[in-house]
């Protein structure tokens, strides 16, 4: 036999109520209807669920059992409406993320955390990639977000990108670090220490030859080329090496007091980080998430403004 589950989830108002009046009051519906749900119900039935002649009402053993069901039903309802409040409301969900590994790793992943801290129930899968690939894979909607530098002319005319912070890049070093000390840092001070050279297919791989054209160091060596970023700053911060980072990088890790930025202008790379999506009509969870992230790339970049009007941070 197959009951309509509304009828009870009526059944089990009135039996947690105490009455047919307080059972309909706690529905917000009228004492004639739910009287009516309750006829219908034991016709279906083919016996009473209240003992006859009593008042207040008192549910035969059948009707407990059925209204302990209508409990339930109750229940997955209300977990089911709150489970559709949580998802427009993009206090859940999922973001698929996209992004180039030394921003997500350096910048990105502190954000990721801090939104989860209050939204734990949105989850965020993450996976590297460069222009091209993430380019192509908001397009295919492979990812709802990508994170990314791009150059003016890169932009996709049919995705949004959203600028988030100039192309910014420095040499660093570790903390501590020999030329750290000097308050003026020159080609001739630098040639001795070797470099770190980021992974060929990563645009800051051109940013670090352009950057030594631009300064005169035509003869240099690499020391460790390719890798993460953790693994980057591993060589980094147990070595001397030098390195070029986006300054935004830097700045994130400032609070670690392992890396420092030098003090000498290698030009800045013509692109701007942002965030590209397909468009306007995004999941909430998504849309949240990518209000959060442009909100804290603000903060970022006022206080990385701020810094940089009394020097270059060290």
């Amino acid at each position: 036999m197959k009951l309509d589950p509304r009828h009870l989830e009526i059944l089990a108002a009135i039996v947690d109520q105490g009455g047919l009046t307080e059972g309909a009051q706690s529905l917000g519906k009228s004492q004639p209807s739910v009287s009516r749900t309750l006829a219908q119900l034991e016709a279906r039935i083919g016996s009473p669920l209240f003992l006859p002649g009593r008042r207040p009402l008192q549910p035969t053993d059948l009707g407990l059992a059925l209204a302990e069901q209508g409990r339930t039903v109750l229940r997955a309802s209300r977990i089911a409406g709150e489970t559709a409040d949580r998802y427009r409301s993009g206090r859940s969900g999922m973001v698929r993320l996209g992004g180039t590994p030394i921003f997500m790793d350096g910048v990105i992943a502190p954000f990721i955390a801090l939104f989860q801290g209050s939204l734990p129930d949105v989850r965020v899968d993450q996976t590297y990639g460069y222009a091209g690939d993430l380019v192509e894979g908001v397009r295919n909607t492979r990812f709802d977000i990508a994170v990314l530098p791009l150059q003016k002319d890169q932009v996709p005319s049919d995705l949004d990108f959203h600028p988030l912070l100039p192309g910014h890049n420095v040499i660093a070093c570790r903390a501590g670090h020999p030329l750290t000390r000097r308050k003026l840092v020159t080609l001739a001070d630098i040639a001795e220490f070797p470099w770190i050279a980021p992974p060929t297919e990563s645009p800051l791989y051109k940013d670090l030859q352009q950057a030594l054209a631009k300064i005169g160091a035509e003869d240099f060596r690499i020391s460790f080329s390719g890798g993460s970023l953790s693994s980057v700053f591993g060589v980094l911060t147990g070595s001397d090496s030098l390195t070029v980072l986006p300054y935004s990088v830097i700045f994130s890790m400032k609070s670690r007091e392992q890396v420092a930025a030098l003090s000498l202008d290698i030009g800045h790379p013509d692109r701007t980080l942002g965030l590209l999506v397909t468009g306007p009509d995004i999941d909430p969870a998504v849309r949240r998430f990518r209000q959060f992230l442009i909100g804290q790339f603000e903060a970022m970049s006022r206080r990385m403004a701020m810094h940089g009007k009394e020097r270059l941070w060290r």
